[in-house]
């Protein structure tokens, strides 16, 4: 399987996970104000600190995003310059982790979308330049126990995204739910599948998905060689196969570091993770 060598040596935990409760819902994004501080209302209105958000169409300007390149040997691989593009872009889909960093909200968000002048992007938004157009409806998944919570990873190199136990915000809630952190260098199907083997998950729903894989290999026959990808998980499932043991059902859309773009359902066993996954598995049996 393909791997990327880290700065730093891989950690002996390979999935950082906490159990918690859950409850989707879907709200309204609020207009003129900053999509962090219209994606916090939203779940606050909820009871929820924080949790995961998909969205399809919706429009943001001023808009600031970055693709993954390395520039130097301190990360495997690392954001470029900022790209502002003017006017009003308008997004395809994205995928949001919503949490904290240095103790205020924070969001990771990975999407595709238009530009004003029709150039077809996607990768990284910055919580802190991106503002909410026009008001559009998004779905979500609020946590009560966990909140995912940005700190030092040694192995990357990075301040990463990870799940860590919280007090509960009393939100009514209605499912149990696990927040998990991929670590690099392992296929993401397979990861999953095992994670729920060993907690007796007989099937889960993905609520979220950002993050990054080395390259891609798809069931349509898609490859995408460019090996850092900004990664969001348009659809996602673990339920059992044909053979009655549980598979991994992943369909994602990305964009590598060269512009070039992909979707499609990733084949199980050769998508290995290149930075991290973030993602919240809602328990169904």
């Amino acid at each position: 399987m393909r791997s990327i060598k880290q700065p730093g040596a891989p950690g002996a935990e390979r999935i950082q996970w906490v159990e918690a409760r859950g409850r989707a819902f879907t709200f309204m994004l609020e207009a003129g104000v900053p999509l962090l501080e219209a994606a916090r209302r939203g779940f606050a209105g909820e009871g929820f600190a924080g949790g995961v958000l998909n969205f399809g169409r919706g429009t943001l300007g001023p808009f600031a995003y970055v693709p993954a390149l390395s520039k130097t040997g301190e990360n495997a691989a690392f954001y470029s310059e900022t790209f502002r593009p003017e006017g009003v872009t308008r997004t395809k889909l994205g995928r949001m982790t919503l949490g904290t960093r240095d103790g205020a909200p924070f969001f990771h968000c990975h999407g595709l979308w238009t530009e004003a002048d029709g150039k077809a992007s996607g990768g990284h938004m910055l919580p802190d330049e991106t503002i909410v157009t026009e008001p559009f409806e998004v779905e979500a998944f609020g946590l009560d126990g966990a909140m995912f919570t940005a700190e030092p990873d040694p192995e990357t190199n990075f301040k990463l995204f990870g799940p860590v136990a919280a007090a509960s915000t009393g939100a009514r809630t209605t499912s149990r739910a696990f927040a998990l952190r991929l670590r690099p260098n392992q296929d993401f199907a397979f990861c999953l599948e095992g994670f729920c083997r060993e907690h007796g998950i007989a099937r889960a729903k993905i609520h979220g998905g950002v993050g990054s894989t080395i390259g891609a290999r798809f069931t349509h026959g898609g490859v995408t060689e460019p090996f850092a990808t900004e990664l969001a998980v348009t659809a996602g499932a673990i339920a059992p196969g044909p053979s009655g043991a549980l598979e991994a059902a992943l369909d994602v859309a990305l964009i590598d570091y060269t512009g070039g773009i992909a979707e499609g359902r990733l084949i199980r066993g050769d998508n290995p993770v290149l930075m991290t996954m973030e993602l919240v598995l809602e328990v169904l049996s």
